[in-house]
This record gives structure tokens, C-alpha cells and sequence, in this order.
């Protein structure tokens, strides 16, 4: 009896034992390593972010530079038309810290001339006139040799005054009726008149 009691107890010590060191063995594999601190002994530091360079071109600033010359050739081309001064602006890149505010100022500045611009082209000194001498004309886009347009330009008359739109253009019936009524304006300005339409400015209480 003696020595089976003591078998037992060596048994039960021996199966203690073991399960001891089974949960030492799973606790230690269930702790969280951390590879860096652990071999390293340092932190990570993001790296900074590169600082933009003012003056690049992106798709921003390229876009507004086509505004900018759409803009501009506008004022030009109709200031042209109505014989007034060649439009400018008035500031350089130098006055500015960035690409990006320098092309949203002159795509800025050159709206407005456009608009300045087309606002005079549209209003001719002697609107009414013509506009009454056209409706004794013809329609603005009559295309029938010999006389061209609202106001029946024959083509000795739109070389003389209007050839740059003739050149660009074609002939009377393919200009906006303001173009047409420039180039009207330039004959009258030249001392002629309004006598190149002798019955219709008649009719009109003009001569």
C-alpha cells in the first residue's frame, strides 16, 4: 500500500510538473514582439514633404493661360476692328510670388479688356443708322454678287475699308453684322457718308 501511494504521488507531482511548464511555455509565446524596439532601439520619423516649387506649370496654370490668350486675342482683334489703341496690361510676372496667382491675374486682367472690348464693337457710333439702312438692304448674310451683306457692300468698297476681313473672312455676308457696321464707320469717318447708300439713307432722313 505503502508503495502504491507513493507511485501515486511521484505521478501526480510528475503530471503538475509538466502542466506548469506547458502554460509557462504558452504564455511566453503569446506575448507581442516588437522587431524594431527590440533590435533597434529607435523610432521612425516620416520623411517631410517636398515643398511645391512656386513657379511650376501645372494643369492649373496652363489652363488659365489659355484663357488668358483666348482673352487677349479677343480684345485685340476687335479693338483692331473699331480703330481704338492696342490694349495692354499693365503688371509682370515680377510683381507676383507665384506662377498660379500671376496667371489667375492676367487671365483676370484680359477678361476684362475682352469684355470692354466687345461691349464697343457691339455698340457702332451710328448703330441705328445702319440698322435702319439695312432693313431697305438686304438680310446681313445675302451672299448675291454684286452687293454683299445687310448693308450691300460691292467689293471695291470692302477692299477699301474692310480688307483685312474680306482676306480672313470672305466676303460681306460672312462678317457678324457689328463688323459690317465698322466697316460702314470707316467709310463715314472717311468723308463719305452716308451717300454709298443714296435711296435707303434717304429713305432713313440721314442725307
Amino acid at each position: 500500500m505503502k508503495s502504491l501511494r507513493a507511485g501515486g504521488l511521484m505521478l501526480a507531482t510528475v503530471i503538475t510538473l509538466s502542466s506548469a511548464q506547458a502554460a509557462l511555455a504558452d504564455d511566453g509565446g503569446s506575448e507581442p514582439t516588437n522587431t524594431d524596439s527590440t533590435t533597434t532601439g529607435r523610432t521612425t520619423t516620416p520623411l517631410a514633404e517636398p515643398t511645391p516649387e512656386p513657379w511650376a506649370e501645372t494643369a492649373t496654370t496652363r489652363r488659365l493661360k489659355r484663357r488668358a490668350i483666348r482673352y487677349k486675342r479677343t480684345a485685340r482683334r476687335l479693338s483692331r476692328l473699331v480703330q481704338r489703341e492696342r490694349p495692354q496690361v499693365g503688371r509682370s510676372k515680377d510683381d507676383f510670388d507665384t506662377l498660379l496667382t500671376y496667371r489667375r491675374w492676367l487671365r483676370n486682367a484680359w477678361r476684362r479688356q475682352a469684355k470692354r472690348a466687345k461691349h464697343r464693337a457691339h455698340h457702332p457710333p451710328h448703330r441705328g443708322a445702319w440698322k435702319c439702312i439695312h432693313q431697305f438692304e438686304g438680310p446681313w448674310d445675302d451672299p448675291n454678287a454684286p452687293y454683299y451683306g445687310g448693308l450691300q457692300m460691292d467689293l471695291d468698297f470692302q477692299r477699301a475699308y474692310g480688307l483685312r476681313l474680306l482676306r480672313h473672312k470672305g466676303t460681306a455676308d460672312r462678317w457678324a453684322p457689328f463688323e459690317q457696321m465698322w466697316i460702314a464707320e470707316r467709310a463715314l469717318a472717311d468723308g463719305r457718308g452716308f451717300y454709298p447708300w443714296p435711296l435707303t439713307a434717304s429713305r432713313c432722313g440721314l442725307i
